[in-house]
């Protein structure tokens, strides 16, 4: 049985979807169905800062991005989801450049 995660208002879900040449994040309140900040290799901000949108670099930098993003707005806790994907390489690169950022999971 597959087990939903859910993310509440003071501990929003930051979901990240990994495709084969990009990486997005997005921080969702789940009551309010919204969601709050988002960050991907496709903005042109990203992209002007980075040579490859599918490595680890541009995966920590998301990570960094969307982390300064939740702080500004006074996120200091999340949910992590990966959606089945395990936990390495770009997932977890952008994991540990958030936590380097002071977010917890």
């Amino acid at each position: 049985m597959k087990r939903r995660i859910r993310g509440i208002k003071n501990r929003p879900r930051l979901c990240v979807f990994r495709s084969n040449k990009h990486i997005y994040a997005q921080i969702i309140d789940d009551s309010n169905n919204q969601i709050i900040a988002s960050s991907s290799t496709l903005t042109q901000i990203m992209k002007q800062n980075m040579k490859l949108s599918n490595n680890c670099d541009a995966a920590r930098s998301i990570g960094q991005n969307i982390a300064q993003k939740s702080k500004a707005l006074g996120i200091r806790e999340v949910v992590f989801d990966r959606q089945n994907k395990i936990y390495h390489g770009r997932i977890q690169a952008l994991a540990e450049a958030v936590r380097k950022e002071g977010i917890k999971f």
